[in-house]
């Protein structure tokens, strides 16, 4: 994904609970390889309980200090039989309902219930994950994942304080962008040939962190070093201080959902989407239908929108199925005039819930 040029923004948690849901009905070697790509490093119960927990702890503070919502349901096929056991592991640990729904019969109205559902769990962010085509009278079960995001940061930038400022997309050619400007103390650090900056929500539970190159030119080199030890190394080298901060505002909002069927299998995940060798029989393994179950496709989309205020975010993924058949030095400096990275993530978890490039906050 690193190779799509321009803004780009992901949910790790989204993705992450949508295929979780997909491995809870996956078997044998097929189940092993997925765990490995999403590193599911304990056994399918205890992740399936940890999923559950991690949701629980969102919905608790649903209303109150800020919005975060996680839903996820199941799309299926009325006329196929899933697995009782399947069923009751996702609704279970995930809340997922099972909707029958008629692929078979009425795939397109299918399709604009599903996006229809995710646009409602996103407050209308998310539409059309599913894009025309997606699901056809072959697609037996879509599980689908929709998380909302609304948060007031802790210390908010003055609306008086923007002003426009040159942003260089490119080091040649700068641009005038609206860039909000506060000091104030943060967790900051100046590391490794980059700065990292963290700043808060109300309610401190989540944060958003800034990952800027020191290089105006230097986006691509930081991509390729970035790890999750990588970045883990360089939020624990912060320290709280005075910082000045510029950022600019900026909206990410993708006409189309990415396809992410051809980078799961780039990454090891290659057994779940053939349709020769995938072993999801812990969905269904009904006797006489013929046809193994095997992923089809993997839609993802999201929106990020960060103003003075504070940050909306939005994200969806739908798992298409088939069978075959303080301080008094100085105050730190955060200028973030050229491309760099972003992560919000849930300080008590760890969890990255969102993150992305802003590659040039006017677009493109």
């Amino acid at each position: 994904m690193r190779t799509q040029r321009g803004n780009l923004a992901v949910s790790p948690a989204s993705l992450s609970l949508a295929l979780a849901m997909t491995w809870a009905g996956a078997k044998g070697a097929t189940a092993v390889e997925m765990a490995n790509v999403l590193h599911f490093s304990a056994d399918q119960a205890q992740v399936l309980d940890g999923a559950s927990r991690q949701l629980s702890a969102w919905h608790d503070r649903r209303q109150t200090a800020y919005t975060l919502r996680a839903s996820n349901r199941l799309f299926g096929e009325q006329s196929y039989p899933f697995a009782p056991s399947f069923i009751r592991k996702t609704g279970e640990a995930f809340s997922a309902p099972l909707e029958p729904t008629d692929f078979v019969g009425a795939a397109e109205a299918s399709r604009a219930r599903i996006n229809a559902w995710v646009a409602k769990e996103t407050n209308d962010r998310i539409k059309d994950i599913i894009p025309r085509g997606g699901v056809d009278g072959q697609t037996l079960l879509v599980l689908v994942n929709a998380i909302y995001f609304r948060g007031t940061w802790a210390s908010s930038f003055s609306e008086r304080g923007t002003r426009a400022a040159p942003f260089f997309a490119t080091p040649q050619r700068p641009k005038d962008v609206p860039t909000m400007h506060q000091e104030a103390s943060f967790r900051y650090a100046a590391v490794d040939g980059l700065r990292v900056l963290e700043i808060p929500y109300i309610g401190e539970d989540l944060a958003m962190t800034f990952v800027l190159p020191d290089a105006k030119d230097g986006l691509d080199t930081l991509e390729q070093r970035l790890t999750s030890d990588k970045l883990s190394s360089w939020i624990a080298a912060a320290w709280h201080g005075r910082v000045r901060v510029w950022i600019p505002r900026f909206e990410i909002d993708a006409s189309e959902p990415l396809a992410l069927s051809k980078h799961l299998i780039g990454l090891g995940m290659k057994l779940a989407f053939d349709p020769m060798q995938a072993d999801f029989t812990g969905m269904s393994s009904p006797p006489g239908l013929g046809g193994r179950l095997f992923i089809d496709n993997v839609f993802h989309k999201v929106f990020v929108k960060v103003d003075e205020k504070g940050t909306e975010a939005a994200a969806a993924s739908a798992v298409g199925i088939r069978a075959i058949s303080a301080s008094t030095a100085p105050p730190s400096e955060f200028r973030a005039d050229h491309p760099f990275l972003f992560f919000l993530r849930d300080l008590r978890s760890g969890m990255i819930l969102f993150m992305g490039r802003v590659a040039n906050p006017a677009g493109a």
